[in-house]
């Protein structure tokens, strides 16, 4: 990607349920067979969130109207609205970017899903926000709103983390303002592990539904050993394309999956994941999409004008994406 003009994040508003509650308080630990329960409570993970009759289009709009409440836009004025497509929607046939788009009254807005990568979703979303605002004059915003509703009624998803709810909505322009400044990204994916984690739903009560691993050594061995020769490569030529060095980007930031992924991901790359993945995976568990969001905006309140940052993210689908960020100055009366 090149920026002429540069497109920016202007706004990010994050929305979580109200309801709290402890990993340790969680009563479907205690159906774990003893080695899951343990390792459930080793995730680094201390509270989730809980959208007790939410559905996830109902916290994408709460992040929504908060992103536009925040940039002083109305939703008449959006250009584009991309909803990051989650994994059960609550109907089949029907569409949950429409839904969102007449609720938010976006009525001008171009509207439409992306999806199908899992966590990645919302660095797809990203590049098609960039190419929008890039290639069309007439396009001068896009908001990217994301949820993340727990499919199952269980939250442990083994052998990788435990899921939380809440949404994030992002609103990306050419003001040549804002928190960011969108550099680069790249996305990878391979089709081998498409199906590795699913959920069988035909014929299936939705009380039975399950999320399955279908080969865990597969996904603890032989993905991980992709995702490092992938991330490795991505971010090289990311750097490289930019003209930056590894030992020039001030942050990088990631999903937030456990504290056994960040030690692992540190040491394969040899870079420090920043503190702010573990704090929000403690208070929140692991939110798809969502993680990277949360991430960006709580980084970025230590971070100087200028200053680069690299966001990764990866799902078991398999994707992967790299993205490059440069740190703006606050508008007057913007800060954080």
């Amino acid at each position: 990607m090149t920026a002429d003009p540069p497109v920016t994040i202007e706004s990010v508003a994050l929305w979580f349920p109200d309801d709290e509650v402890t990993v340790a308080g969680l009563p479907e630990l205690d159906e774990l067979p003893i080695a899951q329960r343990e390792h459930a409570l080793a995730l680094g993970i201390d509270t989730v969130r809980i959208g007790i009759g939410l559905a996830e289009v109902d916290l994408a709009q709460a992040a929504a109207e908060e992103a536009l409440r925040t940039s002083g836009l109305d939703a008449t004025q959006l250009d584009a609205l991309l909803l990051v497509q989650g994994r059960v929607p609550q109907y089949l046939l029907a569409s949950e970017a429409t839904r969102l788009q007449h609720r938010l009254g976006a009525t001008q807005a171009f509207t439409t899903g992306v999806g199908d990568l899992g966590c990645v979703s919302v660095s797809a979303a990203f590049t098609l926000a960039s190419a929008m605002l890039r290639g069309d004059p007439r396009c001068q915003n896009v908001l990217v709103v994301a949820a993340a509703k727990t499919p199952t009624r269980s939250r442990y998803r083994s052998p990788m983390t435990l899921l939380g709810d809440g949404a994030a909505a992002v609103l990306l322009t050419t003001s040549g303002t804002g928190r960011y400044e969108l550099v680069d990204q790249m996305i990878r994916s391979d089709g081998k592990y498409a199906d590795l984690f699913h959920i069988d739903y035909r014929d299936v009560r939705e009380a039975d539904w399950v999320e399955e691993c279908a080969d865990e050594p597969t996904y603890s061995f032989r993905l991980a050993v992709e995702s490092r020769k992938r991330f490795t490569e991505i971010n090289a030529e990311l750097l490289a394309r930019n003209g930056l060095q590894q030992d020039g980007i001030g942050v990088f930031l990631m999903q937030n999956l456990s504290l056994g992924a960040f030690a692992f991901w540190q040491e394969a790359l040899d870079v420090a994941i920043d503190p702010v993945c573990r704090d929000n995976l403690a208070r929140y568990g692991h939110l798809g999409s969502v993680d990277v969001v949360a991430n960006l905006e709580r980084a970025a309140s230590a971070q100087a004008p200028g200053d680069y940052c690299v966001i990764m993210n990866s799902s078991p689908v398999a994707a992967w994406s790299s993205a490059l960020l440069r740190r703006l100055p606050d508008r007057p009366g913007r800060g954080m």
